[in-house]
């Protein structure tokens, strides 16, 4: 396979293939392909956002001028980052990091346990004169929650003009929207945000990321975590993966042709499986992510089945058709501890034990619903009858 660099004719199709794939992911967030940077995926991508703020808060403030900003450095102000209780350990992890080698303070928001959300007048007031990053996902990944993010983008920007005013550098604003796109229509025209975290595997597309950056190295700085052979622009050098560009790009193309669609599909499937959950369990259901005013993604059902044997991991155990997870996917090896997200919205420990996280997807039939409660009410009778 070439690669998008040598000037030949194979290489200048595979450039052009990028070029494409980067149009395509730009149209589908209303952005700018040239502030589109491809990654290996959605961790990458949310490291290169705190690194690169943690690298621009040293450099702005080490340059010439007696401004506040400058007197924060000498006064030994430490940047200081801004997230919530909820957010996906891609975040959480490099934060929490950054605290312990002593290099940053980070405020972690609790949500709040009314509407599951990350409240925008809870995020303004925990911003300070050092604070550089505000990063709250779009949708939590558990309970599908939709966050503020554009109330926030409107209140973060009037803040900086105050704070511009005054000599104090801008706060940031990143959103996390792996789990949103493909399931909502997303335009950052709309978020606000500098930044905005862009998964593929997500959307059905391939294992691969990208990164949008509003006004790339010119109005939002990006500083590489890696050095190479300059691809990228330089902000990710690396030879690129040009099949799996080209399978994002494709991904990206069917969510701006579909994306209603497949809302609409997907919702009314996960209202039906919600039904037929009430319908065979009754009393003993618990949904974890019905909040009131709320809205939330339409593929996700978070919820509990009651009864002190009837933990998530049990009963998915005797499930025979149901593959699901207890809580996020991608690290859902919890044994029977209660999901920490679900805690923090409130949810009880005994029911957050008992949790299961159900999709659905663009092709999932109300006929397979029904094999699925039928299977989940024959594994709690199973589970019942060994008590």
């Amino acid at each position: 396979m070439a690669t998008a660099s040598p000037p030949l004719a194979s290489g200048r199709k595979a450039k052009d293939i990028i070029s494409a794939a980067r149009e395509s992911l730009a149209k589908m967030i209303g952005g700018q392909p040239q502030d589109i940077i491809f990654t290996s995926g959605g961790t990458e991508s949310n490291n290169l956002v705190i690194h690169s703020v943690l690298r621009h808060f040293h450099k702005a403030h080490a340059s010439e001028g007696d401004t506040a900003e400058r007197r924060l450095l000498e006064e030994g102000a430490t940047p200081h980052f801004v997230t919530c209780t909820v957010e996906h350990d891609s975040i959480r992890l490099p934060l929490e990091h950054l605290v312990e080698e002593q290099v940053a303070a980070v405020t972690f928001v609790p949500v709040s346990k009314v509407n599951g959300q990350a409240e925008a007048d809870d995020i303004l007031a925990a911003i300070r004169p050092a604070t550089c990053l505000v990063t709250i996902m779009l949708a939590n990944n558990e309970t599908g929650v939709i966050m503020p993010i554009p109330e926030l983008g409107q209140r973060i920007a009037a803040l900086n003009q105050q704070r511009v005013a005054s000599g104090l550098p801008r706060v940031l604003l990143h959103t996390d929207a792996a789990q949103a796109l493909g399931k909502r229509r997303v335009d950052v025209r709309d978020l606000g945000v500098d930044f905005l975290t862009i998964v593929g595997h997500k959307l059905y597309g391939p294992r691969i990321g990208a990164l949008y950056v509003r006004g790339l190295g010119e109005r939002t700085p990006l500083y590489p975590m890696l050095f190479g052979g300059g691809q990228e622009r330089g902000f990710r050098p690396g030879t690129e993966n040009t099949p799996m560009i080209a399978g994002l790009g494709k991904a990206a193309e069917l969510v701006t042709e579909n994306c209603e669609a497949y809302e609409a599909h997907m919702r009314a499937v996960r209202d039906y499986l919600e039904a037929r959950l009430v319908a065979e369990f009754n009393r003993k259901i618990h949904f974890n992510s019905q909040f009131p005013g709320t809205e939330r993604l339409p593929n996700t059902c978070n919820f509990s089945i009651r009864g002190p044997q009837l933990q998530g991991r049990l009963v998915l155990a005797r499930c025979r058709t149901l593959l699901a997870s207890v809580g996020a996917a991608c690290h859902s090896d919890q044994g029977d501890r209660p999901s920490p997200v679900l805690l923090s919205c409130g949810i009880p420990a005994d029911v957050a034990r008992n949790a299961l996280r159900l999709s659905v997807g663009r092709s999932t039939t109300r006929a397979e619903v029904d094999l699925v409660v039928q299977d989940l009410k024959q594994a709690v009778a199973r589970l019942e009858g060994q008590a």
